[in-house]
């Protein structure tokens, strides 16, 4: 009988298309269930979590392939639901503990500082006022970003004080927390590697369009293989283990004044269009075999 993999995603894009085809090759039965589909049932008999109807404890595998925008709640419900899961001895990739910490730039970030790993200045908190300061006293050349975010959504670089404190104050006035983050001096290239257990599967070098400082494929970036050196490697592996992912995106960027590379974020739902195009590599069939590799 195959082994039967669940995805939990959003929408039916194409790297849900690559897992159905790579599934295929691998001759396996694959179900993609949108994570609002998630259910429980308690207290009438066995516990038993639920998506689209499958049985996902009788399942060999969840792949938690993207985490969509939700209300507090149904967040905190949907990671309830993986932790129970990995605790019933369902393989979960990521490991539910793995996807919050790397969701999270506050918390991710604060894992690879503590592991050592070089990591941009940056600060974080709720006071408008006091961020402006953390601004001045980063450079006055600075990232603010959410908490919360992908592919390079709601990044603003501010090198002026005046609208630093304007965007600053717009956002305290909506809740959000502020991350103002140092901006790194490089040459609008950046490092993308993947990371599946315990190994680099592939690396890329992005390039900014002309005109954007953000290298993002998805913004319009262009991508090409690269092999990454020993110190690469190491940081990607490293900034993988930090969070414990066994599935990673991990953004190294060269830093122009220091001359090394900075971690500057760790993706545990990592995309994988641009890495597959640019270096061949069947990403979508490494991912699918290294989470049917996990015996129950």
């Amino acid at each position: 009988m195959p082994k039967h993999v669940v995805a939990l995603v959003s929408g039916s894009g194409w790297h849900v298309q690559d897992l159905i085809r790579a599934a295929g090759r691998l001759g396996l039965r694959f179900d993609a269930v949108p994570f609002p589909r998630v259910s429980a049932l308690l207290g009438d008999g066995p516990a038993r979590i639920e998506a689209g109807g499958i049985d996902l404890g009788a399942v060999d595998g969840v792949l938690v392939r993207m985490m969509p925008p939700g209300s507090l709640e149904q967040v905190v419900f949907r990671m309830d639901a993986l932790h129970r899961l990995e605790a019933a001895g369902v393989p979960v990739l990521n490991p539910p503990r793995a996807v919050e910490a790397a969701v999270d730039k506050f918390l991710s970030l604060a894992k690879l500082d503590e592991q050592g790993l070089p990591v941009p200045p940056t600060w974080v908190g709720e006071s408008a006022r006091e961020a402006i300061d953390a601004f001045l006293a980063l450079g006055g050349d600075a990232v603010i970003k959410p908490l919360f975010g992908a592919e390079g959504r709601g990044l603003v670089r501010v090198s002026d004080p005046e609208l630093a404190a304007r965007v600053l104050r717009a956002l305290e006035r909506i809740g959000a927390t502020l991350y103002v983050q140092k901006h790194i001096r490089n040459l609008g290239r950046d490092l993308r590697a993947f990371v599946l257990g315990g190994r680099v599967l592939g690396a890329i070098r992005r390039t900014a369009a002309g005109g954007e400082w953000r290298t993002n494929v998805a913004l319009g970036g262009s991508a090409e293989p690269v092999t990454l050196d020993p110190e690469g490697e190491r940081l990607a592996l490293a900034a993988a283990e930090a969070v414990g992912a066994r599935m990673a995106g991990v953004d190294l960027l060269p830093d122009e004044d220091s001359g090394r590379l900075v971690v500057l974020e760790v993706n545990a739902v990592p995309g994988w269009r641009a890495l597959a195009g640019a270096t061949g590599v069947d990403v979508a069939s490494a991912i699918l075999e290294e989470l049917c590799s996990t015996g129950r």
